[in-house]
């Protein structure tokens, strides 16, 4: 099966942004005119994240999201202030094909059990944040934009959320987070072999090498920020698109 390299956009209000560490967004452009450009190369897929709809108990921006779904040429996944079934079938209304739960989810844990229910495996994502422990010994998962730790460690959280019958499990690593640096193999590893479900990684990935290297370490998807929307040491704006195959 080919590899899925999946371009995530991260917005707050009607911004296209990029993070480092969850921290800092820095303004990027208009979310819809890198859309275009993702049509333009044929993208596959296409992740939307607002990264603090949930850390204000903000709504989603449904005006924005079924502006960006209407222009897509490829189905779109969004996660971000998504706090009710209604929230949902809002979203698939307005274009979107899959749903993607993070902090809400960690506080109600029973949506996800109905919300599989209702729209099905294939149309429900968790997201978990994910950072290394203060010795590099482990991992913890975070929820509210990393600000609060989540009750389960994190292979008891991989195989409560795969137990309610979500369809796929988005690790995001905190700490790579818009670095660029490499992905964390060890992670994808401890998350892969904990899981039956496809995982897609997210963070750190820099050049097609360490897509390979998420391949290599059990992804079933890489999700791409920064290098996709930075160009050059010095980080110019550029929204781009490489296909990696296997």
């Amino acid at each position: 099966m080919r590899h899925r390299v999946i371009p995530f956009l991260s917005i707050i209000d009607d911004d296209l942004v990029k993070t480092v560490k969850f921290k800092n967004p820095n303004y990027i452009g208009d979310p819809i005119n890198a859309l275009r450009i993702f049509n333009a190369k044929e993208v596959d897929e296409l992740f939307i994240q607002d990264i603090r709809a949930s850390e204000t108990n903000s709504a989603p921006n449904f005006e924005l999201i079924r502006d960006m779904a209407s222009e897509a040429f490829m189905p779109i996944a969004y996660g971000g202030g998504i706090s009710s079934m209604e929230h949902m079938e809002r979203l698939f209304k307005n274009g979107v094909e899959k749903i993607c739960m993070n902090s809400y989810a960690l506080m109600h844990s029973e949506i996800v059990e109905l919300a599989v229910s209702n729209f099905g495996s294939q149309s429900i994502a968790i997201s978990l944040d994910i950072k290394k422990n203060f010795f590099g010994n482990g991992y913890s998962v975070f929820y509210k934009s990393a600000k609060k730790k989540y009750k389960l460690g994190l292979i008891d959280s991989l195989k409560f959320f795969q137990d309610q019958g979500v369809g796929e499990v988005i690790i995001n690593s905190i700490d790579l987070d818009g670095s660029m640096a490499g992905v964390d193999s060890n992670l994808i590893k401890i998350c892969s072999n904990s899981l039956s479900v496809p995982l897609i990684y997210v963070g750190g990935v820099g050049n097609p090498n360490d897509i390979k290297n998420s391949i290599e370490s059990g992804s079933s998807a890489t999700g791409v920020g920064s290098m996709f929307v930075y160009n050059g040491p010095r980080k110019a704006v550029l929204i781009s698109y490489t296909n990696f195959d296997d």
